[in-house]
This record gives C-alpha cells, structure tokens and sequence, in this order.
C-alpha cells in the first residue's frame, strides 16, 4: 500500500517506520530538515515541505496514494490546514491526529475516514495492560470479554492443539498465533517482527516465545495468566 504520512512528532516517525518495516511504500514529510535526514533511509522517500503551504504538497504522490495521514501534532492550526489541503486534493482514504473535541468535530465535517488520539488511545491501552497483569495487549470487545495477547505458557510448549486440550482446559479460543521472524528489509537493516501464523490447525505445535490471542471472558484470561505466573514462580 502507497502511504503518505505527514508530520514526523515522535509519533509520526514511528509510525512511519513501522509500516515501511511492514512492507508499505510510505512518502514522509515534515518541515524540519533533520527529521528528514533521519528518516530519510528508512522509508520510500522522505520530503521536506511546509504542511501549511497548498503548492508543497504538489511535490508528494496524493493523486496516486491508498492512505494519507496527518501526524501532526497541535502546532498553530498546522494539522487541520493540512487535512484540508489533502481533502481538497486527493480522493484518499484520509486519517488525522486530533487532540481535542474541538478538533474532532472539524474534521468529521471535513469527512475524514478516521481520527486518532495516540496520547489518548495508548493511554487506555496501558491501563487495560497494567490492570490485566501478564498480558502482552488487549482488545476490549465488551465488559466481559476481550481479545488478548499473552505468552504461551511452558507447559504447552511442544504439544498441538489437540495434545494440549487447550480450549477446555482454559475455556479460552485461539483466534491465531503470532511468531517472531528475523527478516532483511530493502536497505539491508536486519529487524524481526511478530508474523500471523493465520487460523490455528489442530496439528499446530506451540513453540518456545510464541504469543497466542485469545478470545474470552477477562475472568478465564485473567485465570490463564495467573496460573502462568505461578508455574513461571515454583
């Protein structure tokens, strides 16, 4: 996917970072000369612009881009001109940073696709990690239940699927597992990241460092990490 990321705060930057490394072709932009520097081998193509400037953004690939996302943090108007200009000139999904009600309600009436609050979100996602001891991440579907994250335990490890009973034992389903794989990107920087082993078989052994995610009610999750904990403990 051809993504174009404007604003390169520290959230902006890592975000660029991480969907290069995922496989997209991401164009950065920012006015800052030495964001540019840093970003510039870690990406498809890095441009220095001012974001509040309508004729620098005829030197970024908006007709021809899938995604465009205003990062840019709250800097005198900056953000929503931005969005603005990219509404006007490209039919692309867009996403833009906002950091207040305010700022919402601007650009739900510019139509934008989706608005993220990084402080906000990541905010909430802490205190769902902090509050559920043990687990890696949560996806909150309800009160009761969750989609999470959490390591693979000793005792599995070796056993299939059906070895390992892991459904009634724990009253817990695998939506899938997620494996570390070292790979090479195209400037030959060598990273790993976590890679989707898709729908579970009943043949699937669990290996050593493997992070399931689960559905179920937090109660059995919460029941699975403490018994974790307490074999990890003797």
């Amino acid at each position: 996917m051809k993504i174009v990321v404007i604003g390169l705060g520290n959230f902006g930057m890592s975000l660029a970072i991480h969907l290069a490394d995922s496989g997209n072709e991401v164009i950065a932009a920012d006015r800052d000369i030495e964001k540019i520097e840093l970003i510039k081998d870690k990406v498809s193509h890095a441009v220095a612009l001012d974001a509040t400037n309508e004729n620098a953004y005829h030197s970024l690939p908006l007709k021809s881009t899938d995604l465009a996302i205003v990062a840019i943090g709250e800097k005198d108007g900056a953000a929503m001109m931005s969005t603005a200009i990219i509404k006007k000139i490209t039919n692309a999904r867009v996403v833009a940073r906002s950091s207040s009600p305010i700022q919402d309600t601007i650009l739900e009436a510019m139509g934008v696709d989706n608005i993220i609050h990084p402080e906000q979100e990541f905010a909430e996602r802490l205190t769902k990690k902090i509050n559920l001891k043990g687990s890696i991440d949560n996806f909150e579907i309800d009160d009761d239940y969750l989609v999470s994250e959490v390591s693979v335990c000793d005792e599995l490890v070796g056993k299939d699927l059906i070895e390992s009973n892991f459904r009634s034992k724990y009253n817990l389903n695998i939506i899938t597992i997620l494996r570390k794989k070292e790979y090479t990107n195209i400037i030959g920087r060598k990273s790993s990241k976590k890679e989707v082993i898709g729908m579970p078989k009943p043949e699937t052994v669990f290996q050593q460092n493997d992070v399931l995610v689960v559905f179920g009610k937090k109660s059995d999750i919460e029941k699975y990490l403490e018994k974790d904990a307490k074999r990890s403990n003797n």
